[in-house]
């Protein structure tokens, strides 16, 4: 990689860096956030679930833009945006002004991912490819790890202080965009108009369910509604249960980020290779449901760490497991299988996060219970994997089933 192609990735680097650490930084503050303006948990989960579905429906929609107009303006426009979104969210002083900044927040930061991963693959060639994904992955795992750390301890001073500064490292994201990067997609190779621009397409979503694959999408949709229930109101949860404040949350989710990275990063490859991919995700949902059981037994810092540290690494575990299974049993056919898959752990991520705060107003314990029901379900759905897997069979019958993927294939 010469010099020049790996200054414009730690561009992009530092850009998703920063996008990563404000999202991180909202995480252990939200909750306090939102009880200071007289809401409860119904009004978080809304809060969390509508960023999420301002992402899943948006993303797909940068993504285009950015194949017709260039990667610079719409990497541009989104950091910029996010920029305003985190201002608005120091300045909020109603809830409604929370939800404005929020779904704004979702909207423009959805433009960073896909236009940063498609900035990598115009630039590198495929034996550097790899390499200029990885820097990225690393820069998003980051960007997770040391947010809610920063967020929890500047938000012990003032709530408003965490999102003052994504604001400003954002701004200066923007110059650098600006002034230093290079635009990628010549005017030559960018795509005309095709009309209207797809977003999420139900029908597509379905007929992927039926298919041989149909198994793993409803596990990856599972896997994230569970898991989303835990962060969706971990900090509504500590607060009542423990009287934590922001410092201490941060910490919490600080140590999972960094189990998370663990998990997925050094442990997932080698017990995948050992045991399976089936074998693992059996195992991870089983350990999943004991840790929801455990966190409700937590009475203090430290066994509150060790039990959220031992689920999160099942999670961590199981997650690219389920990816992993479902790229094997959709053999000829992995982006729309992959992009099947997203969508799924994308509707989890809305479903989640809106059950566990009604369930938190109606008792704190309820979403963990909750959880640990969701995931003893997604464990015997598991059950329903098969060893002997045929590729080919499958590969025919995913073809006959889902009969629009022909053209792709």
């Amino acid at each position: 990689m010469d010099t020049s192609n790996r200054k414009n990735i730690m561009i992009l680097a530092f850009t998703l860096v920063v996008v990563m650490l404000g999202y991180g930084m909202v995480i252990p503050i939200m909750p306090f956030y939102i009880e200071e303006l007289g809401a409860g948990g119904t009004e978080l989960g809304l809060l969390v679930a509508s960023y999420a579905l301002m992402r899943l429906v948006f993303a797909p929609v940068w993504g285009n833009l950015s194949d017709r107009f260039g990667r610079k303006p719409i990497l541009t426009i989104g950091v910029f945006g996010y920029a305003i979104a985190m201002l608005l969210f120091g300045l909020s002083t109603e809830l409604w002004m929370l939800f404005a900044a929020r779904i704004l927040s979702g909207i423009l930061s959805s433009a960073t991912g896909p236009t940063t991963m498609a900035y990598v693959s115009d630039s590198t060639s495929e034996e550097e490819r790899g390499g200029g994904m990885g820097i990225l992955g690393g820069a998003l795992g980051l960007g997770m790890i040391l947010g809610p750390g920063l967020g929890g301890w500047l938000g012990g001073e003032s709530i408003a202080t965490p999102f003052f500064l994504a604001a400003g490292l954002s701004m200066l994201s923007v110059l650098l965009i600006l002034f230093l990067l290079p635009e990628s997609l010549p005017s030559d190779k960018r795509q005309k108009s095709t009309g209207n621009i797809a977003i999420l397409n139900t029908r597509e979503l379905w007929q992927g369910l039926m298919s041989p694959i149909g198994i793993m999408l409803l596990l990856a949709f599972l896997m994230a509604a569970g898991l989303t229930i835990f962060y969706g109101v971990f900090g509504l949860y500590a607060l009542e249960r423990f009287n934590y404040g922001t410092e201490e949350v941060g910490y919490i989710l600080m140590v999972i980020g960094l189990v998370s990275a663990v998990g997925q990063g050094v442990l997932a490859g080698p017990f995948t290779k050992r045991f399976g991919d089936a074998a693992v995700i059996k195992g991870a949902l089983l350990a999943s449901v004991i840790g929801f059981g455990f966190m409700l037994l937590a009475n203090d810092f430290l066994t509150v760490l060790l039990t959220t540290g031992f689920f999160i690494l099942a999670t961590a575990l199981m997650t690219p497991a389920i990816t992993s299974l479902t790229s094997k049993r959709a053999t000829g056919q992995q982006g729309i299988a992959m992009g099947l898959s997203s969508s799924s752990m994308s509707l989890g991520r809305i479903v989640g996060p809106l059950w566990g705060g009604i369930a938190f107003d109606i008792n704190y314990l309820l979403p963990y219970l909750s959880g640990a029901v969701v995931m003893l379900l997604t464990f015997l759905v598991s059950l329903l994997l098969w060893t002997g897997f045929d590729a080919a069979t499958a590969e025919m019958q995913f073809v006959e089933r889902v009969p629009w993927i022909e053209a792709f294939s």
